[in-house]
């Protein structure tokens, strides 16, 4: 492992210390104007962080062909397709922490260790894909296909599955005990000597198994912008960063962005196309930076300006 990734691994694990026990020690539930700032933070470091990508790609830092002018572009277009599709994850994860009562002020504990689970997995599914994608072309085609499946399940019905018929749910029930209240920000308890999992640990595994679950939409589509491992792994990771912050000031106004949802599909359809003709097909590296800002965009101020019926904004 070069000594760009230690020092990005070791960037990321520091952010994180000072998100939760410096910065955010004390459980409370963050106000709308201090989940704006940290959302602006977190923003303003993922984009910045593409200042580093310049140097690092100009500097020879890492081994790669790419120009630092195509790796910062690439990594921008990432992180925008991250951020894009981590506002749908939102508002799912709002669903779970209402459907399992999640006391507010427990809710951003519950979301740093679900982000922290989260940087595992997608690391691994970056390393599997890359490779996949490396050894076999055809790989191109079962990403492309698997986007365009994701985005006809966002124009189509809701998953209407209670979040407790999870089969992780399930699993977690039949093998541990778990308590029916919830024990403060505690995940586990001692209950007669028996340890037990709380209701929190409950709706944790909820919360990372659905990042799994976008995870499998996401990162083929950032593998469709380029398949460089470190500008997939540090896009994603700069985007999910700020999701907690986000969680706090969209989840709120869930219900006034119900024309998103075809933006997010577009995303993805525009992505996988991209896949499956990437033999005859090369469009320069800008032109899916315009296009997936253009499309989110246009998705928020169409929900902005045509509310969902009976979601007027007010």
């Amino acid at each position: 492992m070069s000594t760009l990734w230690i020092g990005f691994i070791v960037f990321v694990a520091l952010l994180l210390f000072l998100d939760l026990f410096v910065l955010n020690k004390e459980d409370h539930v963050p106000r709308t104007r201090e989940a704006l700032k940290w959302t602006a933070m977190w923003t303003a470091i993922g984009l910045s962080f593409s200042a580093v990508i310049w140097l690092a790609y100009g500097n020879g830092w890492i081994a790669s062909e790419l120009s630092p002018q195509q790796a910062t572009i690439n990594y921008l277009t990432g992180y925008l397709v991250e951020l894009s599709l981590s506002m749908d994850n939102v508002f799912v994860i709002a669903l779970i922490f209402k459907y399992f009562k999640v006391p507010a002020k427990y809710q951003h504990r519950v979301l740093f260790w679900g982000i922290l689970g989260a940087i595992v997995f997608r690391l691994l599914m970056i390393l599997a894909g890359v490779y996949l994608l490396e050894q076999f072309d055809w790989m191109f085609y079962v990403f492309g296909l698997l986007l365009l499946y994701s985005a006809a399940n966002l124009f189509g019905q809701e998953d209407d599955t209670p979040p407790a018929e999870n089969p992780i749910i399930v699993f977690i029930r039949r093998l541990v005990p778990v308590t029916k209240s919830y024990h403060g920000n505690h995940f586990w308890i001692k209950r007669k000597g028996i340890r037990a999992a709380t209701p929190l640990f409950i709706a944790l595994m909820m919360v990372e198994t659905t990042d799994v679950i976008f995870a499998i939409d996401s990162i083929p589509a950032i593998l469709g912008i380029t398949t460089d491992p470190f500008i997939v792994f540090s896009s994603n990771i700069m985007a999910i960063l700020g999701l907690r912050s986000l969680y706090f000031v969209l989840s709120s106004m869930m219900d006034k962005f119900g024309h998103l949802k075809y933006s997010l599909a577009l995303i993805l359809v525009f992505v996988g196309v991209k896949m499956l003709l990437h033999q005859v097909w090369h469009a320069p590296d800008w032109v899916s930076l315009v296009v997936i800002f253009v499309l989110l965009t246009g998705g928020v101020v169409v929900s902005l300006v045509m509310p969902p019926e009976g979601k007027e904004i007010v």
